[in-house]
């Protein structure tokens, strides 16, 4: 199986290689890397490296090195195949099945050309016309045959354009006189006009058209799509230069023409077919990169037509595609994007990520628009990016979270810029470990980051993002705007959605506690949740088993098992991980290092609620009382016949304190049972002597009451700032 290099590129360049390693050994941010003991040979001085900017990891000690494919075939033992499948499962870029598409084309004999004697046609029929037409006050005579006005008119005045590099710009009016002048609207969807136009005559030079660029006018080689789009880049920005109206266009925005350099900037000028005749021999890879379309009727034309032009560049600094904006704001859509194509994958591409890391960025700010990410950059913030049209991805935040722990969302304060917000967030939660913070900036009076730049300078900017609300604030501050909080039923809902967004959050994340207790506390809560809970069920039996207290916990609140708390514990306390002796690990039998599950617990009752839960989840009623009737009339009758008597009672004791989560509680019944299992294991084992797993218990028996001292000291930490 052959897999195009650009694919192994764009995998390797946006794996989470800190990730894929730390699963393998504990790194520690150190400058600008991560380092950590080598995964390879077992060192005890950390002199293993990851370069989270590169994707690539190297030893000092023994020398191991490479990226995220050879990581998984040298440590993970998987063929090439296999981890470019892993690879493309946790990237979401797509390996190819069958044929291989690469970024070569065939690249075809180009059209003869008129020469500078040849005479065009000086006026357009109406057949030939594109759909929208110039004003009629525009001198007819300055239409090309393929209906391409090349002039301009303003405040009464024809200029002709000129695509000659000599041409000297003294004859053109000031450019404050382009403010007034009426660009031309076009339907992108209608129908092509049935021309049978060659070049026009800007577009010849003698008896050849005009190379800008020195490509290569041989159809014999095959094309590549890298080359060609560079090309199209440098041409765009070509034109830019002998557009002033275009020029204008971002001088006004206050760009100046450094950063016109820096971004690539450009302009795709008003002609149907101007990339083709600029390209003639290119017209394969030009439909390959969706840039030439192809009408109802069959003639091609061209995508981007009067449109001031952003490419987009990869991690390379590539460029994979381009972004044309409308110059009349009337003209819908007002962005168009290049489509998916070989190299462009939008969901992949960040706008302005290649730029802020040559400016070595260190903290990053996810933006709504093209502009915003120029205007941040020439102020001197550099890190601001933008997605391509869509919602950013779970696996971008999650490479911009490694760069820096820290990341900024700055989103429109208008209801579609709000939506988008709390999408994002939604998106981030899976990968919000507790040493990473999510910041929301919404800017005032309908600010965006280029206008409010523009209004406010640059380090009034600065201060913004710096006091941007994290992440705990903006949930509450959304839902509290959505929610009646002067009544108890808008409390239950807000809190209910927000036990919901935790659960998105990674295995063993503290913020999800933590979150939950604090919009708690906000709602008015005196006191811990987790200290009611007890409270409750001291008030209504206190003579109930540990096992009988979770099964009404596990009635009460079924979806403490849509994450099993076994498994979460066990992760949590390391266990699933255990670091044994070799001779132990060896000698061990592979039933004795399997995790903990709710039938080794020997608890009839408890596995038969377990289990019964776990089957009919998906088919609850929302009501808690009602769920829970559905779940007893589903278990055993014995299992049945002694909740029955109890959970009436239970419930009503909760209800009444306004209980609304027992996630704490659960944790804590489930941590005491594991205990207990684990001691009377060790017991059986010093009576009938199996010194192997006896150290396998012993070891994990230590973990689990190491990790539930931390728990403890951490709860009275927060106990303390609370009262405090």
């Amino acid at each position: 199986m052959s897999i195009p290099n650009h694919i192994l590129e764009q995998l390797n360049s946006q794996a989470d290689l800190v990730s894929i390693i730390g699963r393998h050994t504990t790194l520690k941010r150190a400058g600008g890397e991560f380092k950590g003991c080598c995964p390879f040979h077992g060192e005890k001085s950390p002199s293993f490296y990851v370069n989270p900017q590169k994707n690539m990891y190297h030893c000092f000690g023994c020398g191991a090195s490479g990226n995220a494919i050879s990581f998984f075939r040298d440590y993970e033992s998987l063929t090439f195949i296999e981890a470019v499948n892993e690879l493309s499962k946790q990237t979401g870029i797509e390996v190819p099945k069958e044929e291989q598409q690469n970024v070569s084309y065939q690249r075809s004999a180009p059209k003869p050309a008129f020469s500078k004697t040849t005479k065009p046609k000086t006026t357009a029929s109406k057949s030939s016309a594109p759909p929208s037409m110039p004003s009629p006050a525009v001198d007819q005579s300055n239409l090309s045959q393929n209906g391409t006005d090349h002039s301009s008119v303003v405040q009464g005045h024809v200029v002709q354009a000129s695509y000659d590099d000599a041409h000297s710009y003294d004859d053109y009016p000031p450019l404050e006189a382009y403010d007034s002048a009426p660009y031309p609207t076009d339907g992108y969807d209608s129908e092509y006009p049935d021309d049978t136009s060659y070049p026009p005559a800007w577009l010849s030079d003698s008896d050849e058209t005009i190379n800008l660029h020195g490509m290569d006018n041989s159809a014999d080689a095959d094309g590549n799509l890298y080359d060609l789009l560079e090309q199209i880049q440098q041409f765009y920005q070509h034109s830019l230069t002998t557009h002033p109206h275009a020029k204008h266009y971002f001088l006004s925005r206050g760009i100046t023409e450094d950063t016109f350099e820096t971004f690539g900037l450009g302009y795709a000028p008003f002609g149907w077919q101007h990339l083709e005749h600029q390209f003639p021999q290119d017209i394969e890879g030009l439909k390959a990169l969706g840039l030439v379309r192809q009408s109802e009727s069959g003639r091609d034309y061209d995508l981007l037509r009067d449109r001031v032009i952003f490419p987009i560049r990869d991690n390379q600094g590539r460029t994979i595609g381009f972004g044309g904006r409308a110059l009349d704001d009337e003209v819908k859509p007002k962005y168009i994007n290049s489509s998916d194509s070989p190299v462009f994958h939008k969901q992949h591409v960040l706008y302005g990520y290649y730029e802020s890391r040559q400016q070595r960025a260190n903290d990053w700010l996810v933006v709504e628009g093209y502009m915003d990410v120029i205007a941040l950059y020439q102020a001197g913030i550099y890190g601001a990016v933008a997605s391509m049209g869509t919602a950013i991805n779970e696996s971008q935040i999650s490479r911009l979270l490694t760069l820096n722990p820290t990341l900024t969302l700055s989103f429109d304060g208008d209801s579609a810029g709000q939506k988008a917000a709390w999408r994002t967030l939604e998106v981030a939660l899976p990968v919000l470990a507790d040493d990473k913070e999510l910041r929301f900036l919404t800017l005032p009076n309908n600010h965006d980051p280029d206008t409010f730049i523009k209004s406010q300078g640059g380090d009034a900017m600065r201060a913004q993002i710096t006091n941007a609300m994290p992440l705990s604030q903006y949930i509450f501050a959304y839902l509290s705007e959505r929610y009646d909080l002067t009544l108890v039923e808008g409390k239950a809902k807000l809190m209910s959605q927000v036990r919901a967004l935790t659960m998105a959050l990674p295995k063993g994340s503290s913020f999800k506690y933590l979150l939950n207790n604090d919009v708690y506390q906000k709602l008015g809560g005196k006191r811990s949740q987790n200290v009611e809970a007890k409270d409750a069920l001291l008030d209504f039996d206190g003579d109930m088993t540990i096992s009988q207290q979770l099964q009404l916990c596990f009635l009460f609140q079924p979806r403490a098992l849509l994450e099993d708390p076994i498994e979460s514990i066990w992760q949590q306390a390391g266990i699933s991980d255990l670091q044994l002796p070799a001779h132990i690990k060896q000698k061990a039998a592979s039933d004795t290092l399997r995790p903990l599950a709710w039938e080794d617990l020997q608890d009839t009752d408890l596995l038969d609620i377990v289990s019964t839960i776990k089957r009919c989840l998906r088919y609850l009623p929302t009501d808690a009382n009602a769920a829970a009737h559905f779940i007893l009339s589903n278990v055993q009758p014995v299992t049945q016949e002694t909740l029955s008597r109890s959970w009436s009672g239970f419930y009503k004791t909760l209800t009444a304190r306004n209980i609304l989560s027992l996630d704490e509680l659960v944790e804590n019944l489930v941590m005491q049972l594991l205990k207990l299992h684990l001691q009377k294991k060790m017991q059986d084992l010093i009576k009938n002597p199996d010194h192997i797993k006896l150290a396998i218990v012993r070891k994990q028996s230590q973990l689990l009451n190491d990790w539930l001292r931390a728990q403890q000291a951490e709860q009275s930490a927060q106990m303390t700032t609370v009262k405090s």
